[in-house]
């Protein structure tokens, strides 16, 4: 066999063997997306009565509650709780520490602890993830946009599929997610966020410099959804900081439920009250 045909021999075995070897990544990439919508199914958040967003291992942990003021949820057969942060967390800015300090005093003293879905604002990002049920979470989903709809009171944020940021996108309190697909997970890159919300039930504030990303994967069989996130906030955080939430599937029709209706005397939150019928 001549030397110039043991080459080509060897140059086409070398490509066949590099294109089988690239073959699973590119079948990865050309994937079908998940699909988080069909057959009309929600995404209940299950732990309500735990400790809000659970620490992934390796990384900063997320704010968890006081050992000395325990957490005790609705259903429990005993008095109901609101939850109180531990301080104690390393991680957080001294104004962040002291703004949590203050607020921690009055919710003990009696104050009604604040949280989004009692005051019908928008939660944000993450805080949305916070809430435990039984309101689903619903996915709409397109080729170039994916929906995320809250069904407590139809809250509603608007992921754009595989587009870049805005050069300087007007803070908002959902901010601008953009998103891409990674085999079965739904990735979720948000910056542009106000500073009205909090990011999970101990209250923790932010400022605008607030960076998420989220990965949203089905599991267990299509039967439950994780969603894995970090928050980077420099002005807030020594550091970046992880939590992840686990989901259930229901079955169950997207139903309407507006939020302010008969709650204006609960919660001191300036919820809006119109001062003339519309008709």
């Amino acid at each position: 066999m001549s030397a110039l045909m043991s080459s080509a021999r060897f140059l086409a075995g070398s490509v066949l063997a590099s294109l089988t070897a690239a073959a699973p990544a590119l079948a990865q990439q050309k994937a079908a997306a998940p699909d988080f919508s069909s057959n009309g199914v929600g995404w209940v958040g299950v732990n309500g009565g735990g400790p809000g967003f659970e620490p992934v291992q390796g990384r900063v942990p997320p704010v968890s509650s006081d050992p000395a003021h325990p957490f005790v949820p609705n259903g429990t057969g005993r008095q109901p709780t609101y939850r109180i942060a531990d301080l104690t967390n390393p991680n957080l800015k001294p104004w962040v520490k002291e703004h949590m300090k203050k607020d921690n005093e009055e919710v003990l003293a009696g104050k009604i602890a604040f949280t989004a879905r009692s005051s019908c604002m928008p939660a944000g990002v993450p805080g949305f993830m916070a809430y435990g049920g039984p309101n689903p979470v619903y996915f709409l989903q397109t080729a170039k946009e994916v929906w995320m709809i809250y069904s407590g009171d139809a809250q509603v944020r608007r992921v754009y599929l595989d587009v870049p940021h805005s050069a300087n996108p007007k803070p908002s309190w959902y901010g601008e997610s953009v998103g891409h697909y990674e085999g079965d997970t739904l990735v979720i890159d948000t910056i542009g966020q106000n500073a009205r919300t909090v990011l999970d039930p101990y209250r923790t504030p932010h400022t605008e410099k607030l960076h998420v990303v989220e990965r949203w994967k089905m599991t267990a069989d299509g039967q439950a959804m994780d969603v894995t996130f970090t928050v980077d906030d420099p002005d807030a955080f020594n550091e970046p900081w992880s939590g992840t939430r686990r989901y259930r599937r229901v079955q169950q029709p997207l139903i309407e439920e507006v939020c302010a209706e008969n709650n204006q005397h609960l919660f001191d939150y300036h919820i809006p009250v119109a001062d003339k019928p519309d008709f």
